[in-house]
């Protein structure tokens, strides 16, 4: 089934709760995803440097050879912070060669995301203690999404855990299923994305990130995303400061959305969106299908 959630705030009133509110809508989901679950949060957004999160997963790294290593091929300075098994890097260089280095060079990490505001986590386990293992309830910022997975096609992996990431700052989680991903990938892959799971999840989100890259808006992106994602889904996707969701002309996976003049939010249940505050005054609604709802604080 899985479940995502997304949650977007349009004024700054409740920045300093993003990741408390993220979590108590991802609480609700457990039951759509017990296996694993993943968040992506947006916050300390900043111009001159670019952060990394990567996944270590079962392995021992050293971080000091791997950024010592990383700074003197790419020509800019780098430190790092770990978050148990994630490791938050961050350079001056630019963020699209140090994911393409990490990724060629050190092949036994996953480079989760990129860019200046956004950090990724994800792990196998019940959704709740992977929210209290990478403390979300205690981080702020100005967005998030996140999801819950349940794997009833594949082995219960971190590597098919969402979110996913490709682009700088942009993210992306689905319910469903693409019936052309593979075609899709081999399309993205001669374009110059690079992907590093087998998850049609990161194809529909390279897909979004190359789109981007190559001038449409986030609209423009998912509107042509209509005819060139063929399959059932239902799309939450995180920019730098922008936030939209999209489901499929059928609509047969579930979601709901709801807007105050403080934020907006979208849930695959309405339960998700109960928990947040000053939900009694929220105009809420069943997202059409076929049609991109898209906010911006830019």
């Amino acid at each position: 089934m899985c479940g995502i959630v997304g949650l977007f705030l349009k004024t700054g009133r409740h920045e300093h709760e993003l990741g408390h509110l993220t979590s108590l809508m991802l609480e609700q989901m457990r039951e759509r995803g017990p296996d694993s679950a993943g968040f992506a949060i947006y916050g300390d957004d900043r111009e001159e440097e670019t952060r990394l999160t990567v996944l270590a997963e079962s392995i021992d790294i050293d971080w000091d050879a791997v950024c010592g290593r990383l700074s003197g091929a790419l020509d800019g300075l780098v430190s790092y912070r770990t978050v148990l098994d994630h490791a938050i890097i961050e350079t001056t260089a630019t963020g699209s060669e140090a994911r393409r280095w990490l990724i060629d060079h050190v092949p036994e990490v996953t480079v989760l995301g990129f860019g200046h505001a956004i950090e990724l986590y994800k792990a196998v386990g019940d959704p709740r203690l992977v929210a209290e293992r990478y403390d979300l309830a205690g981080r702020s910022g100005t967005h998030a999404i996140a999801h819950t997975r349940m794997a009833t096609e594949s082995a219960v992996t971190t590597a098919g855990s969402h979110p996913f990431s490709t682009g700088e700052d942009t993210c992306l989680v689905h319910n469903g299923s693409l019936s052309n991903h593979n075609l899709l990938r081999e399309v993205l892959e001669s374009k110059g994305v690079s992907f590093q799971t087998e998850n049609d999840t990161e194809v529909a989100a390279g897909y979004v990130a190359w789109r981007l890259t190559e001038g449409d808006t986030l609209v423009e992106a998912l509107e042509r995303g209509i005819d060139d994602l063929d399959g059932f889904y239902t799309l939450c996707v995180g920019t730098r400061d922008g936030f939209a969701v999209l489901r499929d002309p059928i609509a047969c996976k579930p979601a709901v959305m709801a807007e105050t003049d403080d934020w907006v939010a979208m849930a695959s249940e309405y339960r998700s969106i109960a928990q947040l505050p000053g939900v009694e005054h929220a105009t809420v609604w069943e997202p059409e299908p076929a049609r991109v709802f898209a906010w911006s604080r830019s």
